[in-house]
């Protein structure tokens, strides 16, 4: 689905070109006898005063202007637009089921999902996620693709399907990395996302950009590993022991995010999976942290350091401490070039802690 409209398109603006072009081909533009040319099926192979003299209408100055922006016909474009129209504002979750498994209520009743043209923002309990969507209202149900701009998932994309009736909106996603759906349903093991939702407001909702595009970072490597950043990862024997120690899946015990706790009934949908010295936090179904680690078990607290992987810290490093209360672990992890935390007596409001089980 490649479409090059505006952020948020109107189909006034598309109809005003379509005047104005059909205007200039009939005062003799060669200009817009060529954007007729290369444009419509029926003026190709044409020359510029054949095309003037073909007394050309409206509907095809109007298909024109669809096929310049990606759309196989004027009915097309107007669809498209429509759809995004109606999508717009401001959406609360009635229900969500991600990999056969169903989010609290409690939890549901604070994220909210918000459209503005092509923009959209998912504000949750977890994280917030900026991005741009595509339909394709040709497909029945319409599909719809995803890129996340700002946010834990940024630079990836996910893929999925969409029925909107009215104030009701049903889409089934592929979490970033799952396939798109077959059907709007969610089974164990398919990393689909079922979500039911309702329009709470109709209005055009603020602060919807899409995001940012950060500039991609150099992946990290390379280079020796210097005291203040990223590079190829030294392991001693005894970290790449506690490494291995940290392989495998876990489940968070608790976890504070810029100050705030979050609940224990959200917690159940959030996971650590390390493997060898990358580590993966996912929460519902989307991708937290993804990080190679680096550790110094002869600093007291230990010292662990992380490289991102993935999202808007690429490439960037955080300073941090781990310790073990008996078979469970502990992090406190510093934002990128903010300095490693002493001990855990005191998180700062900007660090993260969190504390992980061995999932049985």
């Amino acid at each position: 689905m490649t479409h090059t409209l505006p952020a948020r398109p109107s189909l006034e603006h598309f109809r005003g070109q379509a005047k104005t072009l059909l205007a200039e081909l009939r005062a003799g533009d060669a200009r817009a006898a060529h954007t007729f040319i290369g444009h419509l099926p029926k003026a190709r192979g044409l020359t510029v005063a054949k095309v003037r003299a073909a007394q050309l209408r409206l509907a095809d100055a109007q298909s024109v202007v669809a096929r310049r922006n990606g759309f196989p016909s004027w009915p097309a474009l107007v669809r498209h637009v429509e759809t995004l129209r109606a999508l717009e504002g401001a959406w609360a979750f009635e229900s969500l089921r991600i990999d056969g498994t169903d989010a609290p209520s409690a939890m549901l009743a604070h994220a909210t999902l918000l459209f503005d043209g092509d923009r959209f923002r998912m504000e949750s309990p977890e994280a917030h996620y900026d991005g741009r969507f595509t339909i394709d209202t040709a497909l029945s149900p319409m599909q719809l693709d995803i890129e996340f701009v700002e946010g834990p998932e940024a630079g990836h994309s996910a893929y999925g399907l969409l029925v909107l009736n009215g104030d009701e909106l049903t889409i089934c996603l592929g979490v970033v990395g799952a396939s798109r759906p077959a059907a709007f349903e969610s089974k164990p093991g398919t990393g689909h996302a079922l979500e039911r939702l309702r329009r709470v407001s109709a209005a055009r909702p603020p602060n919807v950009t899409g995001g940012v595009r950060q500039a991609p970072a150099e992946p990290p490597g390379g280079a020796p590993a210097s005291a203040g950043e990223p590079g190829e990862f030294e392991l001693t024997r005894s970290s790449s022991d506690m490494l291995r120690r940290l392989e495998g899946a876990w489940v968070p015990v608790r976890l504070v995010m810029n100050g705030e706790e979050m609940r224990q009934d959200w917690l159940p949908f959030g996971s650590r999976v390390g493997t060898g010295d990358e580590s993966k936090v996912t929460f519902g179904g989307q991708v937290m942290l993804h990080v190679r680690m680096r550790i110094d078990d002869s600093a007291r607290p230990v010292a662990v350091d992380y490289v991102h992987l993935s999202g808007r810290d690429t490439g960037k490093l955080s300073r941090g401490i781990l310790e073990w209360v008996g078979d469970e672990v502990r992090f406190l992890i510093a934002p990128p070039g903010r300095a490693r935390p002493s001990d855990f007596s005191a998180p700062g409001t900007e660090q993260t802690f969190s504390q992980w089980k061995r999932r049985e």
